[in-house]
């Protein structure tokens, strides 16, 4: 009886000492595995995925977690539409990046066993042009062995007007010559963070 008693003390103690560990532990964004992407519609009917190819960002010890996105990685698979994007819409040479901000409850993941998932709202918020905008997404979180992935179960809806966008999305359907392209466009992202000590 004392052999289990001190076995199970033994096993709460490094439990006690192995969860706070797993807190503590830093994340860094993982780029390759990671994917943001957007969804934009013109002439009414014509959707098309677009994608940002380079992203970082990591956990803190306090939860706070930071993503940026280089907005000069907008990829739309056509490159001139790519380079348009970049000078018209997001004005790379003065804006070159927008920041994803939240806070997570690392106990919460600490606590979850590998391959585990769990269901969340976040708050976030977007800043792009010197203009931050606050978002709820309702998000998937997979904890792994050595990752954490966060996946949208639900587009978020972002508007061009939100971020002074609007103008150039009318520079965009002029020089493409074509009668719409919209201004809300839905939102998705997998993020995947490496676990470091």
């Amino acid at each position: 009886m004392n052999t289990l008693k001190t076995a199970f003390c033994a096993g709460t103690l490094l439990m006690a000492g192995f969860l706070p560990n797993l807190a503590m532990a830093h994340w860094s964004l993982n780029n390759e595995a990671s994917t943001l992407s957007f969804v934009t519609t013109k002439a009414e009917h014509v959707a098309e995925v677009h994608t940002f190819d380079l992203l970082s960002g990591e956990i803190a010890d306090d939860g706070a977690v930071s993503v940026t996105v280089e907005l000069a990685s907008v990829n739309t698979l056509i490159p001139i539409r790519n380079e348009r994007m970049q000078a018209m819409l997001f004005e790379t040479n003065l804006f070159p990046e927008a920041t994803i901000e939240a806070t997570i409850d690392l106990d919460t993941l600490a606590a979850m066993p590998a391959g585990g998932s769990e269901t969340m709202q976040l708050n976030f918020s977007l800043s792009m042009r010197d203009i931050s905008r606050s978002y709820t997404a309702d998000v998937m979180i997979t904890r792994l062995d050595e990752a954490l992935v966060a996946t949208t179960l639900k587009p978020i809806v972002v508007t061009a007007v939100d971020f002074g966008l609007q103008t150039g999305v009318e520079a965009l359907r002029e020089v493409a010559g074509l009668p719409s392209i919209s201004r809300a466009v839905p939102v998705s992202f997998t993020v995947l963070f490496d676990q470091g000590h």
